[in-house]
């Protein structure tokens, strides 16, 4: 044998080899919520794209030293709290006419203001370390953000009109390139997770209740009463003595989950979401929903006319009106009904799969496995199921992705996910 090639050594990476986050998105692209700027701003020759039907890699992010922990989608705009050189950051592109995302006037003294972000810019808030606080939490309504930071409190950003910002309500406000970022001092015990739904907010704090405050028109702030509010107000209802661990809503329907599994609803109920207590169109305090077969629930989500819910042993269960992924047969339902495990991957060669997260949109479910495999389906908006069709899709079908998911967000008409290469 040659002597160079006994010296010849072929080095595979290791267990320990560092492994970059990946940022992929796709659906409408036209609100710049995809933060891929060349779709909009395209090069000579090119044209520019308004909706993107596949998974499409965030340059931005994976050519940088940024780091994405957190995502969360609004209407038309996504919100990503990072790391970087420069610290702990909040990044965020797509619609911004209501400065949910911060005030941006580009160039500086120029008074012109950005009311639509092309590709993430960072969202500046009044903190005294701000290279040292790490963000908690996020979330994105219609046109609101709150951000939730660590050891430095509470913040919101954007349309006030209903109090969903948790400050009073300003006749005549001018939210367009408005600098304004409110720091939240009126709720009565510290925070963990806030929810924003379409204009209202959701507080869970350390203990597990609730504090909400916005638009409770259909009963969506849980309040007993159908008035808006703009001061952070304890919920009440089925949910007293329990401690909450998650709540979800993105229209004007609210579900909660319990650490026991319990699940409790509030807000609209056109669709039979809350049919199993009521045969009102709507509910203004939380009631307990007697889900029976759905075992212990671990999350609920709640669209404009979608339900389902996650147990711990991975099944998802599924209610409301619209498509729902059982089939086009089945559009409707006033209860709870599961959607075969063997649509997400479990087989004799798999047994083990399960499902480990669900988001919706207003009419779009996504779910995770424990595999780090994404499966989508419901209307597809602008290409929001990333399925590479702008078509509807009746049952869950898996989104092709070259890397293993570990969150996603749905928006209205986008999705993104935060992902990691497969080992």
């Amino acid at each position: 044998m040659r002597e160079d090639l006994k010296e010849k050594v072929i080095e595979y990476a290791g267990k320990h080899q560092h492994q970059e986050e990946r940022i992929y998105s796709w659906g409408c692209a036209a609100t710049g919520a995809l933060g891929i700027a060349s779709y909009l701003k395209p090069g000579k020759g090119q044209n520019p794209i308004y909706q993107q039907p596949r998974p499409a890699l965030v340059k931005f992010f994976y050519k940088s030293d940024i780091k994405p922990y957190l995502v969360s989608c609004g209407y038309g705009f996504t919100l990503y709290a990072v790391k970087s050189a420069k610290g702990l950051q909040l990044l965020g592109t797509g619609i911004n006419t209501n400065s949910q995302l911060g005030s941006h006037e580009v160039p500086r003294n120029s008074g012109r203001y950005l009311d639509y972000i092309i590709q993430p810019l960072s969202v500046d808030l009044p903190l005294n370390k701000p290279l040292s606080t790490r963000a908690r939490h996020i979330g994105c309504g219609r046109a609101h953000t709150v951000i939730i930071m660590e050891d430095a409190g509470v913040f919101s950003l954007g349309n006030n009109s209903y109090g969903q910002c948790c400050r009073p309500v300003v006749d005549g406000e001018d939210y367009r390139r408005n600098p304004l970022v409110n720091h939240i001092e009126n709720i009565p015990e510290e925070v963990a997770q806030v929810w924003c739904g379409q204009d209202h907010t959701i507080f869970i704090s350390k203990s597990g209740k609730l504090y909400s405050c916005g638009l409770g028109a259909d009963g969506q702030t849980g309040l007993g009463h159908y008035n808006s509010v703009s001061t952070p107000t304890l919920v009440k209802g089925d949910i007293e003595g329990e401690k909450i661990v998650s709540v979800h809503g993105k229209g004007d329907c609210v579900l909660a989950v319990s650490d026991k599994g319990q699940l409790f609803g509030w807000g609209n109920s056109e669709y039979n979401q809350l049919a199993m207590v009521t045969n009102e169109n709507q509910i203004n305090i939380p009631r307990h929903l007697p889900v029976n077969g759905c075992g212990h629930i671990i999350k609920a989500v709640a669209g404009g006319s979608i339900c389902a819910v996650l147990n711990d042993k991975g099944q998802v269960f599924v209610w409301g009106y619209g498509i729902l992924g059982k089939g086009p047969a089945l559009s409707s339902s006033s209860t709870p009904t599961q959607i075969p495990e063997t649509l997400f991957g479990r087989s004799e060669i798999h047994p083990n799969i399960k499902v480990t997260e669900i988001d919706c949109g207003l009419d779009h479910f996504v779910a995770c496995t424990d595999q780090g495999y994404l499966y989508s389906w419901g209307h597809s908006r602008q290409g929001c199921l990333g399925l590479g069709a702008d078509n509807d899709q009746y049952f869950p079908f898996q989104v092709s992705l070259p890397a293993e998911v570990r969150m996603v967000a749905c928006g209205v008409d986008h999705t993104v996910a935060l992902c990691k290469p497969f080992c």
